[in-house]
């Protein structure tokens, strides 16, 4: 038996997050870089989209969680005998594996026999969900805490992202990410197909229409699952301010790649993600399932 703890880049919902006995640690946003509100406490998903939308000039930035929020949600299992899984966003993107990993140290100080592992999932939104979601099958089905863990790095190696944007405004912004920005930009109103893995971003395609965008995600989403065997694969939806193109979305892509989505991980894609990529992000995310490794 061990508890999972994530900060709140993972996305999942409120109902799968009590359901599953997630714990989350969130990171915070803030409009004009003074005052921070907690992701998930604080503000909401919408109304964070809803300032965005409603200002395209605003670009918010998110700060890391505090090492004391993650403190406190370490001890509070510790003291109770549980080891603790923590899952944090990447590096890329978040400071957020420093602030856990530093959190570690001081519960350590306190309690030197303790079993905290601190994860850099080299995920975020719907891959870190999908990630965690394996943990928490193989915790429900019985596998011990030393069992999961040696599934670690094949799952964390097999998940991808593949998604597009509305505006190349935020990835230019974000200077993390901003190379890809950079290389769909040669050409007027050019927008990227982005892939996500092993913790950094990397340009899948690029094109101007919507729809076709959506199509060259689905087809290089599609080429990688037919390479690695698409059954081996749970595959989930995240999408942003656009509900109904979210819920439209996942149609295409069972059809397309011909898949059943894994409906409690379909995300909508939050607050920390947003930031980076607009209000519009849409895409999909894979991982290996456990058994299969």
């Amino acid at each position: 038996m061990y508890k999972i703890v994530s900060d709140s880049a993972c996305d999942l919902s409120k109902e799968y997050l009590e359901k599953h006995d997630v714990t989350i640690v969130p990171l915070s946003v803030s409009f004009d870089g003074e005052t921070y509100y907690r992701d998930g406490v604080d503000i909401t998903r919408d109304e964070c989209y809803q300032r965005m939308v409603d200002d395209p000039k605003l670009f918010p930035k998110t700060s890391l969680p505090s090492v004391e929020s993650y403190a406190d949600v370490f001890r509070s299992f510790v003291e109770q005998g549980f080891p603790v899984v923590c899952f944090t966003i990447t590096t890329l993107f978040s400071g957020s594996y420093n602030s856990a990993i530093n959190a570690k140290s001081l519960v350590l100080e306190d309690y030197p026999d303790a079993n905290i592992c601190v994860i850099d999932s080299k995920q975020n939104t719907v891959t870190q969900a999908l990630l965690i979601d394996q943990f928490v099958k193989m915790l429900e089905d019985g596998l011990s805490f030393e069992q999961a863990m040696s599934k670690l790095d094949a799952l964390m190696a097999s998940a991808r992202i593949f998604f597009t944007v509305g505006s190349l405004d935020y990835l230019k912004m974000g200077g993390r990410i901003g190379k890809v920005a950079t290389a769909a930009t040669g050409k007027l109103g050019v927008k990227p197909v982005i892939i996500m893995k092993d913790g950094d971003i990397g340009l899948g395609g690029i094109g101007r229409n919507r729809n076709k965008l959506k199509n060259s995600v689905l087809q290089v989403a599609k080429k990688y699952l037919d390479e690695n065997n698409k059954d081996n694969f749970i595959v989930s939806v995240g999408y942003g301010y656009d509900k109904e193109e979210g819920f439209e979305f996942m149609k295409e892509v069972e059809s397309t790649l011909d898949v059943k989505l894994d409906s409690e991980t379909n995300v909508a894609i939050g607050i920390v993600s947003a930031v980076h990529t607009g209000p519009y992000p849409i895409g999909l995310g894979v991982i290996r399932k456990y058994e299969t490794l």
